[in-house]
């Protein structure tokens, strides 16, 4: 057989899967309308791929990143050959899907890679080695740890917090890091930024649509809660599993120089932030300035002190997985959620340990008549209850890759799915469910002769 003859398959099949790409898009301009994504038993055969997806990601723990190439890969194909992008059909639709998400994306690569080397900059500081002298001796000071990480993620970026926690934890307990006390860590920075406007993606993204950050803050309200549902559990898991250090080891001298780069890394984090929030939202979606703001206050403190560039091979291919499985999440046919209510609200939490947690709250802020505080608790704790679902647990499984069995987070970490259900409920009680008023002004559209102002619902 000679080689043209080899090569003549791979020469059609790069004409007919772009060609097979356009149908969609010839349909859709033909029709004037988007075609309804093929379906089995009613469900999106989209919605079956990415559940296969996650799957294998539970089953193959130790190849997460091949199994989310390769969802990836069936996902896209599969949608350009048979279902549309929200934002049309074919490739002209997946090309604009990517000139959408492209923001996302990178922000979420700049923060995951940037706070990698940031994390190893406070480790080689000696202020984890430094910091037993501060916390009790037995399990109350792993609670204790739990709650500083809880606190310090209200104002900074929860993959910031989880990996300085997870640092912090990997030398007041000699390395030996118990799965259940990973759960915790993860768990604490997503409920400490859950009502706070900069302690959280999904929380800013309120803020940005024109949430008001007080009605965020009930969030607290579950959180406080939850951590110690969660917090002493874990530390009790700890503890029997490797104690604490008792003491700092004699002779640690902390590099301030280095303190000094982690402050100003994340200073400047929160101060672009606010600034881009604040002044220049319209922006916050065109170009990845939180992620790029990170790396040059990196950059820029090279001569100081180098950083551990050795990092970088690991934290990428944790946050290709990562990148693989928001991106086959924003392609899923969700266009509407349920009509409001606590109810919904609660559902959400579990839906965000599996479903990329940033659509669902897109969707819900274009939907409105939610509870915003119930929302932020909801979508940002709740991915708390498998590695996966949260950025920071992505991160600090990189840490820490015996994180990263499904079974053995849902086996250990079983506490932190008992702290988001009592969590909600006494949030339920305390503060009741009270609908936001619309923090948008209704949208006019032109019926004929009419202009006809559509409310947002409140329920």
């Amino acid at each position: 057989m000679s080689s043209e003859s080899i090569a003549r398959p791979f020469h059609v099949w790069r004409i007919a899967l772009p060609v097979a790409g356009l149908f969609p898009a010839l349909a859709w301009a033909a029709t004037g309308a988007l075609p309804e994504p093929p379906a089995i038993a009613g469900i999106p055969i989209d919605f079956i791929l990415f559940a296969i997806m996650l799957l294998g990601v539970a089953l193959f723990h130790h190849h997460t990143l091949k199994v989310a190439l390769i969802g990836l890969t069936a996902i896209t194909a599969f949608k350009l050959a048979f279902s549309p992008f929200a934002e049309g059909a074919g490739l002209p639709g997946f090309t604009a899907h990517l000139g959408h998400e492209w923001v996302l994306l990178a922000n979420l690569l700049g923060l995951l890679l940037g706070f990698a080397l940031l994390s190893k900059h406070f480790e080689a500081s000696n202020v984890p080695a430094w910091l037993p002298r501060l916390l009790p001796d037995d399990w109350k000071g792993g609670f204790v740890l739990l709650v500083m990480i809880f606190v310090l993620s209200s104002f900074l970026d929860n993959i910031a917090a989880a990996l300085i926690g997870g640092t912090i934890a990997g030398v007041v307990f000699r390395g030996k890091v118990h799965i259940g006390y990973l759960v915790a860590i993860v768990a604490a920075s997503n409920a400490g930024g859950s009502g706070s406007v900069v302690g959280d993606t999904t929380t800013t993204m309120m803020w940005i649509d024109g949430v008001s950050p007080l009605a965020v803050l009930e969030a607290y309200i579950a959180a406080a809660v939850a951590i110690v549902i969660f917090g002493i559990p874990a530390a009790m898991q700890q503890q029997r599993y490797s104690p604490i250090a008792k003491d700092s080891a004699p002779g640690v001298r902390i590099d301030g120089v280095r303190v000094f780069i982690v402050a100003a890394i994340l200073v400047t984090a929160i101060a672009v932030n606010v600034i881009v929030n604040l002044r220049f939202n319209a922006w916050s979606d065109r170009f990845p300035f939180i992620g790029a703001a990170v790396w040059i206050a990196l950059l820029l403190c090279v001569p100081l002190r180098r950083p551990h560039w050795d990092e970088l091979p690991g934290a990428f291919k944790g946050s290709m997985f990562l990148l693989s499985l928001v991106l086959a999440a924003s392609m899923m046919p969700v266009h509407k959620l349920p009509d409001a209510s606590w109810r919904v609200a609660l559902g959400l939490g579990f839906v965000s340990a599996v479903f990329d947690n940033i659509p669902l709250t897109a969707l819900a802020l274009k939907q409105g008549g939610y509870d915003w505080g119930f929302v932020a608790f909801a979508v940002g704790f709740g991915g708390s209850m498998i590695w996966f679902g949260s950025s920071a647990g992505v991160a600090l499984t990189n840490q820490f890759p015996e994180g990263k069995s499904v079974f053995a987070w849902l086996r250990a970490g079983w506490h932190v799915a008992v702290a988001y259900v009592i969590g909600f409920a006494v949030m339920l009680i305390v503060h009741g469910w009270a609908p936001d008023a619309p923090h948008r002004p209704p949208t006019a559209t032109v019926d004929g002769d009419r202009t006809v102002v559509a409310e947002r619902p409140v329920t």
